[in-house]
């Protein structure tokens, strides 16, 4: 890694900034049920901040709503997948939601179709994860099945000649000796990284991205031996700006001045803010590095 000294532009708060300049938000679930009473609003919010966004789907429904949110507006955009932990039953339990996942197969020829759309602009999500696992089977099953499921995106991505949404959550050893073994890298972005420096750097030498979501802005867990925190900010403090990406995971990980609130799209100036406080340069400056990656990676977003 290496920290680019670059010369700071007058600090902003932001809000000048983007009353005249789009922020793009590389990943988020607005098209989930969460937003079911009030998506318009939502949107309208967004919109009213010229925003972009990529709408990602997690699995057959939600790849499919994000397609036809994307048909609707013009500042919409889709990614198509299946999330490793829709391939199998399992109670999930996060901040602000609980649900249980849909046990899924892969359906080569259904995602084939969606990322045929001309707003498809990548696949995923898809990824491993060790922290929503059946209780009743045993880790090497799962991975085995999460990885042939990922092969199955990369191939997908190949026939599209589209960038990943990869997830990895607690396996980012398993996922980085995947990556290794392939003779050809996947083009695309490591989403909401909370790694180390060293993990960092592993994705950067596969030519991936970094997306950084609200997490950024939390404040060290208590009782934290391995300093997790401290080493995600540092992974910002000295990393390439050329590979980093913004992104909220609507509607989960507010930002921690609206922690326990439902995140929205919006809110992404918050990363922005904490990106720039960190680097010492410009909420504006930020966000224009942001966007120029996040238009290079995902090639078909216009605006």
């Amino acid at each position: 890694l290496r920290k680019k000294n670059e010369k700071a532009l007058p600090s902003s708060n932001g809000e000048d900034f983007l009353k005249n300049n789009t922020v793009i938000d590389t990943h988020c679930h607005v098209q989930f049920a969460a937003f079911a009473r009030d998506r318009d609003a939502v949107l309208a919010r967004c919109a009213e901040k010229r925003m972009i966004l990529n709408v990602v789907g997690t699995q057959k429904s939600t790849s499919a709503d994000a397609v036809a949110m994307a048909e609707s507006y013009d500042w919409v955009y889709a990614s198509v997948g299946l999330h490793p932990i829709q391939e199998y039953v399992v109670p999930v339990k996060e901040e602000g939601t609980s649900f249980t996942s849909r046990g899924e197969s892969f359906d080569s020829a259904y995602y084939d179709a969606l990322a045929a759309h001309p707003k498809v602009i990548a696949i995923g999500e898809t990824g491993l994860d060790r922290f929503h696992v059946p209780k009743d089977k045993a880790y090497d099953e799962i991975f085995e099945t999460q990885k042939q499921v990922f092969l199955a995106h990369v191939a997908l991505a190949n026939r599209h000649n589209l960038p990943l949404v990869i997830h990895v959550r607690d396996a980012h050893s398993e996922m980085i000796e995947l990556l290794r073994a392939m003779p050809t890298k996947p083009r695309g972005v490591i989403h909401c990284f909370t790694g180390n420096v060293e993990q960092a750097e592993a994705y950067l030498s596969f030519g991936l991205y970094l997306g950084f979501t609200g997490v950024i802005t939390f404040p060290p867990k208590k009782n934290d031996v391995q300093l997790t925190q401290q080493q995600l900010l540092r992974v910002i403090e000295v990393m390439p700006y050329d590979r980093m990406l913004v992104e909220t995971d609507t509607p989960y990980l507010a930002p921690q001045t609206f922690r326990g609130q439902r995140s929205e799209p919006w809110m992404l100036e918050e990363q922005i803010k904490k990106i720039a406080l960190i680097r010492e340069i410009s909420f504006a400056e930020v966000d224009q590095l942001t966007d120029n990656n996040a238009k290079t990676l995902f090639s078909k977003i216009r605006g």
